[in-house]
């Protein structure tokens, strides 16, 4: 049994482009092949010109079998958020689902999670990024619109940790503000493909989670149809040693729980959907 919804895709990649039946059908081909019965298409808010809601409307009705939703991701990019959140709050009401992340320390217009590029933890102390990371979350939790906080520790990306590290003990403000704020985090398998090589966040993270009932989705950060799900088996595993007895699912918003315990069966008969 396994995790059977990826909310965290980008069709469009890291470009602007339009959203098209030939564009979308792969993801939901890949979907139908690895089990998935929901997907969130979450391009950068900076992509936003590419998101077409008529064509995941008609992207909806030809694949019943799959529930399709209209999503962000909205960071904090210091040239393109403002932008990002006006077009979240104008689209609020057509949008299933927006995610939150951090990217960018304040004062810097590079991403900090850039393949082998160290120099920004490194020039600031790894302590002192981790804790620049964490009130980043802070600012972003606080101009709301987001129903999800993304690969929480991102930060740590690099393999680079600070000294005597305690994951939980850093992220409990961060879960208690999302607690309180009616958040979702996500369990995100994208970790295992950088240099940290584990998941986000951190098993204690999730852990800590489970214990505030704070619901959980997953993704995989996929940037290509291919990598829908990947690393799903392993990421269930993960989440079951964290107590984890369910994911959650959303539709314009608003999280649902019992169609995604871990105790149903989740296998799709592939050969009825055709």
């Amino acid at each position: 049994m396994f995790p059977t919804s990826d909310y965290h895709t980008h069709p469009q990649g890291h470009n602007v482009r339009p959203y098209t039946i030939d564009l979308l059908q792969p993801w939901i081909e890949q979907c139908l092949a690895k089990g998935i019965r929901s997907i969130a298409f979450t391009d950068h808010d900076r992509y936003a010109a590419g998101v077409d809601f008529s064509v995941i409307d008609r992207l909806r009705e030809r694949n019943p079998y799959v529930k399709i939703l209209a999503g962000i991701e909205l960071d904090n990019d210091p040239s393109s958020s403002t932008d990002g959140l006006h077009w979240v709050e104008k689209n609020w009401e057509r949008l299933d689902f927006v995610l939150g992340s951090v990217h960018y320390f304040s004062g810097e217009t590079e991403m900090l999670d850039r393949a082998g590029e160290t120099a920004q933890i490194e020039s600031r102390g790894i302590s002192r990024a981790f804790d620049q990371y964490v009130q980043e979350l802070e600012k972003l939790i606080a101009r709301g619109h987001i129903d999800c906080l993304a690969h929480l520790d991102l930060v740590k990306i690099h393999g680079l940790l600070p000294l005597n590290y305690d994951p939980a003990n850093l992220f409990r403000p961060i879960l208690e503000l999302a607690k309180t704020s009616g958040l979702a985090i996500e369990a995100s398998t994208a970790g295992w493909r950088k240099a940290v090589g584990e998941q986000y966040p951190h098993a204690s993270i999730l852990q800590m989670a489970v214990e505030l009932d704070i619901p959980i989705t997953t993704g995989s950060d996929a940037h290509s149809y291919v990598q829908v799900a990947t690393d799903y088996e392993r990421l269930a595993g993960v989440l079951a040693a964290a107590g984890a007895t369910e994911t959650v699912t959303f539709q314009r918003h608003r999280p649902n729980r019992s169609q995604s315990r871990f105790e149903q069966s989740h296998s799709l008969d592939n050969s009825s959907l055709q």
